[in-house]
């Protein structure tokens, strides 16, 4: 098939990863390769060559004194990613059907949404955040005429946009879990992703000191001032250590040595890609329950506490680690696998080629 992925203009999709979603459309773009698929994938500056890239224009508009002296006039870099995504689906709409078979949205913009009435070729709007104002706003105005299916990336995330979408199609995030492989695990707890307020990493660093057990954190610092708040002080306390922001498989050495994952949204997290690596790498995980992350573990492969009890998380760390790294392994390879994610996809897309025909 001939499928255009839309991704996020915000960060490269490239390692090492800014977050979840640049990691999930790398991941599916690749593996639509990889099966063969001829697969442009239309992204930010910086993104991977090896997956069809056509860059996003991202250049500003050209934009006169007088429309930059208005006083509606928006922030440079807003009006920058809302030009290129609209020069984008008016080149759909002009030329999508002599160039692809289907179109598959994950940018979190409304334009894609918005405009899709007007191109030719059946699109998918992966919904991965809670519902936001821009984007209910065009399916609102799309109304009996939007022209997009929409997938959701866990129960809970269909069920905050089932009053504009009562039919989102349940399709997991999933995980490549040759890159994500066991580790032998035994060391220190580890917790990874995104250092910013609403992932908590502060909150895991109270829980394992208070639990005496040592703490790797990964990942990017995308909100600086929080982590010289937050995290910087906390680096001092005994057995606590930032590892950096690392490549995958650096990443998944780290956590394949971890004895238990330390998982603390302090969000409703739509998915939680985190959990499904860890457990790939066969680490147990430990974490508070919200959001989806109920869906993706049972209790032969970790612990669920009430979100925000430090206390109560720390008491179940010794417990999750001694879990069987084995069911870990066996749970994310049956249901978070890269593989069952992009097999429900593919045959979405098929119904929908065969449909539009």
């Amino acid at each position: 098939m001939r499928i255009g992925v839309i991704a996020a203009a915000g960060f490269p999709i490239a390692e090492p990863f800014a977050g979840g979603l640049e990691a999930h459309v790398w991941g599916l773009a690749e593996r639509l390769r990889r099966r063969g698929h001829d697969v442009t994938l239309f992204a930010g500056p910086g993104s991977d060559p090896r997956l069809g890239v056509e860059c996003l224009d991202l250049r500003r508009p050209q934009v006169s004194a007088a429309a930059r002296a208005d006083v509606s006039m928006c922030a440079p870099e807003w009006l920058d990613e809302h030009h290129a995504y609209l020069d984008l689906m008016v080149r759909l709409a002009r030329t999508g059907a002599d160039e692809f078979d289907v179109i598959h949205n994950h940018s979190l913009h409304h334009l894609p949404i918005a405009m899709a009435s007007a191109v030719p070729v059946p699109i998918v709007t992966t919904l991965h955040t809670p519902p936001t104002p821009w984007l209910e706003s065009a399916i609102q105005v799309a109304g009996d005429d939007c022209r997009v299916t929409f997938a959701a990336v866990s129960a809970h995330t269909a069920a905050a946009w089932s009053h504009l979408i009562p039919d989102a199609h349940v399709i997991h995030n999933g995980v490549d879990v040759d890159r994500w492989c066991p580790g032998p695990g035994g060391g220190p707890a580890v917790w990874f992703g995104r250092i910013v307020p609403e992932k908590g990493p502060h909150l895991a660093i109270d829980a394992a000191v208070r639990a005496g057990q040592p703490l790797r954190l990964a990942g990017p610092i995308a909100d600086r001032a929080y982590f010289e708040r937050e995290i910087a002080p906390r680096l001092a306390l005994p057995g606590v250590e930032y590892a950096g922001h690392l490549t995958q498989a650096e990443l998944a050495r780290l956590v394949g040595e971890a004895s238990v994952a330390l998982v603390t949204p302090c969000w409703d997290e739509p998915y939680g890609l985190v959990v499904a690596e860890a457990l790939a790498c066969g680490t147990p995980v430990c974490a508070f329950a919200r959001g989806a992350l109920p869906e993706l573990l049972d209790g032969a492969c970790g612990r669920l506490v009430e979100p925000g009890d430090v206390r109560g998380l720390a008491a179940a760390i010794g417990e999750c680690a001694g879990l069987s790294r084995t069911a870990a392994r066996r749970h994310a390879v049956r249901e978070c696998s890269l593989e069952h994610m992009v097999d429900r996809y593919v045959e979405l897309y098929g119904a929908l080629a065969l449909a539009a025909v």
